[in-house]
């Protein structure tokens, strides 16, 4: 089935859209360009040499195709007890001065922000796609984690050090998927027998994944802007496996230390699972006794339009993500609970600042030195640097969002369409329009349950402020 492609192309509107964006960026104080002393700075940045050299290693990265900042590049090997696997994550710490005028405008970015008309980066590009980034054929410093795995992909020892890396190739999820499929030879030929063993301890310990389909605005120079939806490959899942386990293994270290930072999320409370229960019910989607809600989950059709209306609901179970730093004394709430385990950012620090001070806390743990002096004194500041940080990405994605929703259809209000019911708050439910993808708040009838299909009046759309207003009428 082809994927489904809504485009808007009206030059009025996408004028219109264009300047509701900026407005947007303004509101929210998304930062711009970076200072001149910034990029000077940064420009001026080399990486020192570590003494430890891997670059015999034929390490590989995996991202979007097209993609520049590298964060990650994998090597994995069977071993006689199991697996090794070996996690390169790009050493920002080492061209990030601290107190410098880098490290003072990444924390106030906080992390990269991705919008419709536009990326803005952490750290300038000369570094985030440059230099620090983990690009195929150059040498790059690299925090290097090295995972052993048993023969169930269990971890029985981790450890991270500073190495000189080298990748050979950097490679794609979809051309990587076609290329497991067919079975020829691959960097990531072990990528599908680890990732599996991994999401299997990941049910083991009651971990669970919403697993939503992606829903991505892309823009295009000549067509505009089009909602594409799609499902993610099953590459996608095997190596987000990897970055899990280099997360809990980084908790793990911390927590033993005694210092660090974890992201946190408590698990859902009786009140929450007891609603959930009714609600899926109520769908025809029951949760069977003694079903952890992670298999639950796992267990539902992908295919079926019930799931959507489940998934839904099921967000209400994965509320209360935080970060918590503590250096003595661990924080009363220690696991992520869809992870099902303590777990830290450890992966990312191109695009996310709270990962550089994971990286140098574990280091020196794993090293038996103390914790650098800039880490462990700013570390209280850090939770706070990024809440704020993923409050200003989650408005500013949710409200690109619902203004290109709202110049998708701008021109077709006092048409009807086919919307399913997510869910609803007395007369005001939760809709997904399929044709074009839009998902907004419509004014319903009692007999509109959360898992219904229905018919809908578009009655306005307001491109300024992203507003889009259904209501149900007849069929």
């Amino acid at each position: 089935m082809p994927t489904p492609r809504h485009r808007l192309t009206a030059s009025t509107a996408q004028t219109e859209l264009a300047a509701s964006l900026i407005a947007l960026r303004e509101e929210l104080q998304v930062p711009e360009a970076f200072p001149p002393e910034v990029l000077a700075e940064a420009d001026a940045a080399r990486a020192a040499l570590p003494a430890t050299d891997l670059r015999d290693l034929p390490f590989a990265t995996l991202d979007p195709p097209g993609s520049r900042d590298l964060d990650q590049a994998f090597h994995l090997e069977q071993t006689p007890r199991g697996w090794r696997v070996r996690y390169a994550i790009a050493d920002v710490p080492s061209v990030v001065a601290p107190a410098g005028a880098v490290d003072a405008e990444a924390r106030r970015r906080g992390q990269t922000l991705y919008a419709a008309d536009g990326t803005v980066p952490l750290h300038p590009e000369v570094l985030s796609e440059g230099r620090a980034s983990l690009l195929p054929g150059q040498d790059r410093s690299a925090f290097v984690w090295t995972v052993d795995l048993d023969a169930d992909g269990a971890d029985i020892g981790h450890r991270v050090e500073r190495a000189l890396v080298r990748s050979r190739v950097q490679l794609d999820y979809a051309g990587t998927q076609r290329t497991l499929d067919a079975g020829a030879d691959s960097p990531a030929a072990l990528l599908p027998i680890i990732g599996r063993l991994r999401i299997a301890q990941e049910q083991a310990r009651g971990g669970a994944s919403l697993n939503l389909p992606d829903e991505d605005i892309e823009k295009d120079p000549t067509d505009g802007y089009r909602v594409v939806r799609r499902r993610p490959l099953p590459v996608e899942d095997w190596n987000a496996q990897l970055s899990l386990l280099t997360g809990m293994a980084g908790a793990s270290l911390m927590l033993g230390a005694g210092v660090g930072v974890l992201r946190t999320m408590p698990p859902p409370d009786d009140d929450a699972l007891a609603d959930f229960r009714v609600r899926v019910d109520a769908l025809g989607r029951p949760w069977g006794a003694g079903q952890s809600y992670g298999d639950y989950l796992r267990s539902l059709d992908r295919d079926d339009p019930q799931t959507l209306a489940v998934m839904h609901a099921a967000a209400s179970l994965f509320r209360g993500a935080d970060y918590a730093a503590f250096d003595g004394t661990a924080p009363a709430v220690t696991v992520q609970a869809a992870v099902a385990a303590p777990y830290a950012h450890v992966t990312a620090p191109l695009r996310r600042l709270v990962d550089r001070w994971g990286l140098v806390v574990c280091e020196a743990i794993c090293a038996g030195v103390d914790v650098p002096a800039w880490a462990r004194e700013s570390l209280p500041q850090v939770p706070e640097l990024m809440r704020s940080s993923t409050q200003r990405a989650s408005r500013l994605a949710s409200g690109s969002r619902d203004r290109i929703e709202a110049a998708l259809v701008r021109d077709r209000v006092g048409e009807r369409f086919t919307a399913a019911v997510l869910g609803r708050d007395g007369s005001k439910a939760r809709i997904q329009i399929r044709d074009p993808l839009i998902t907004a708040s419509c004014t319903v009838t009692d007999g509109a349950a959360p898992g219904s299909e229905i018919r809908v009046l578009l009655q306005s759309a307001d491109i300024a402020t992203g507003r889009v207003d259904f209501t149900e009428v007849a069929t």
